[in-house]
């Protein structure tokens, strides 16, 4: 029965009086507006928008594919897989997809699952638990494919950084503190590897397996593996590249997601992804033959938890799927998106309009500094307003920069203060420390009483530079590298900033 608040005062009153009322229709459902001739608009200003964005930026090489109608009507690559090299990027051009990674991994479970009440099945993986018996005991694919077990933003990927395996991320997760289960909101790489590596699990494979053999075989996905080696041994594929101070761009870094493979290890092709937009824009099928459950799939595009409220300037609200950002516009149409991002050199986008039959993928090899995101904006620009609305490449960069800026740590340990006190003998502060989360560490002191810091299961050594009394700091390395992090000796104990964001980073010496 419709509640008196929904009826409002008047409609109350009539359905006291009368013991029956009249629902109101509902709105009508949104239609197709985007025409063919406004896609071919679109189209013909991709290739010039990709040259803009590329000369403003710097950034080495781009491809890109739009589907539209079950058709690609657009296919190309730009610029360079290398920087000092020759070799141009194609459509077959192997990319990491980074965090698109997650709608492809859905994907590949949407196709695993024998029915759509299947996401809801509890998530059962040797070795992994999180701190709340309880919430163990419930937590489901779903929940850790929308990011809503409770675990804190990015879990687990500290440890991936430091050179720990998955098997040991997975098991300490149990170790993290949590926020209330199916009520919040946290991006989780490694909440939602579980999920997939306990589908997988399930079926007495292994991820990379289950994904060729539901996905990347029965589509065509040829140049597409969720493995590291498979990306590195490609004859045609893209570096990953960082920008210098001088503002070019290096090849300075690799990239080895596989802990993490279902949220960020997947690479491939414009080509290739061009087919899984295909499949994915007409619910599951390509070229004529189911490959995904239609009913599984479509699960995949509902809201699962609200990401991102609303604010201005547009003020609509995001919800966080199964794998994908998920939205309305103001013609009330689905919006499908997914951004990756690897700060060791990649940025990738993919976004669609299923009413439009209309998608886009973009893929860089440069670290974020929004061209992805700002092609495809760009591109829906065009498509549905015959130009572009605004300048998007500086506020995605903005947003980006942002987000770095906001990790790092508000001292300036390049600047110790004035009447900073000196360090205490190195002796003091040298030994083996221990944590539960982080495992061993060990601070050790050369001829000269210069202090380095050795953390991970392959320690990674980090030279300490005094700041001020007992405090020490270091700069920070791998992908989620924050600049320089504060050492705070005390009592027996060692705590490591960058380290301490739930609480983890305490190291008590041995």
């Amino acid at each position: 029965m419709r509640t008196l608040r929904a009826l409002g005062a008047a409609g109350a009153a009539a359905l006291l009086a009368t013991g029956a009322a009249t629902a109101p229709s509902p709105p009508p459902p949104p239609k197709p507006q985007i025409s063919d001739e406004a896609v071919d608009n679109a189209v013909d200003h991709l290739d010039q928008t990709v040259a803009d964005m590329m000369r403003r930026t710097g950034v080495p090489g781009v491809s890109v594919a739009v589907v539209h109608d079950d058709k690609v009507v657009h296919i190309k690559g730009f610029g360079l897989r290398r920087t000092g090299e020759t070799a141009k990027v194609d459509p077959d051009t192997v990319f990491q997809v980074a965090s698109v990674s997650k709608p492809i991994s859905s994907t590949v479970v949407a196709g695993a699952l024998t029915g759509p009440g299947e996401w809801g099945r509890h998530t059962d993986l040797p070795g992994f638990s999180l701190k709340d018996p309880w919430v163990s005991g419930h937590v489901t694919t779903a929940d850790l494919f929308s990011h809503r077990s409770g675990l804190p933003d990015h879990a687990g990927d500290l440890l991936e950084d430091l050179g720990y395996d998955q098997a040991y991320i997975l098991d300490h997760l149990r170790l993290e503190p949590l926020t209330p289960f199916r009520a919040s909101y946290a991006y989780t790489n490694f909440g939602l590897t579980a999920a997939a590596e306990a589908v997988a699990r399930a079926k007495g494979t292994s991820w990379q397996k289950l994904s060729e053999d539901v996905l990347f075989k029965p589509a065509g996905m040829t140049s597409t593996s969720t493995e590291f080696s498979a990306f590195e041994q490609a004859p045609n594929h893209a570096a990953t590249h960082v920008k210098n101070p001088d503002g070019t761009w290096s090849p300075r870094y690799v990239r080895n997601a596989d802990a993490q493979a279902p949220a960020g290890g997947v690479s491939s092709s414009a080509r290739d992804m061009s087919r899984w937009l295909r499949l994915q824009l007409a619910g599951g099928t390509l070229d004529g033959k189911r490959i995904i459950p239609a009913d599984t799939l479509a699960a995949t595009h509902l809201p699962q938890i609200l990401s991102q409220p609303p604010a201005p300037p547009a003020n609509h609200t995001g919800f966080y799927g199964l794998g994908w950002n998920v939205s309305y516009d103001d013609a009330g149409r689905l919006r499908l998106s997914h951004s990756g991002a690897f700060e060791l050199g990649a940025n990738t986008n993919v976004t669609m309009l299923p009413l439009e039959q209309l998608g886009i993928v973009v893929l860089t090899n440069g670290a974020p500094v929004g061209v992805a995101d700002a092609i495809a904006l760009n591109f829906f620009d065009f498509a549905e307003h015959g130009k572009a609305t605004t300048d998007w490449l500086p506020l995605l960069a903005a947003v980006y920069e942002q987000g770095d800026f906001a990790l790092r740590s508000p001292t300036d340990y390049a600047r110790p203060p004035s009447g900073a006190k000196p360090a205490q003998d190195s002796a003091v502060y040298t030994g083996t420390y221990d944590n539960a989360y982080y495992g061993k560490a060990t601070v050790t002191a050369d001829d000269h009483g210069a202090l380095t810091l050795s953390l991970g299961p392959k320690p990674q050594r980090y030279p300490l530079t005094h700041y001020d009394g007992d405090t020490f700091s270091f700069e920070t390395a791998g992908e989620n590298a924050v600049g320089r992090t504060g050492v705070f000796f005390s009592d027996g104990t060692l705590r490591v900033e960058y380290l301490d964001a739930d609480h983890l980073g305490t190291f008590t010496q041995q």
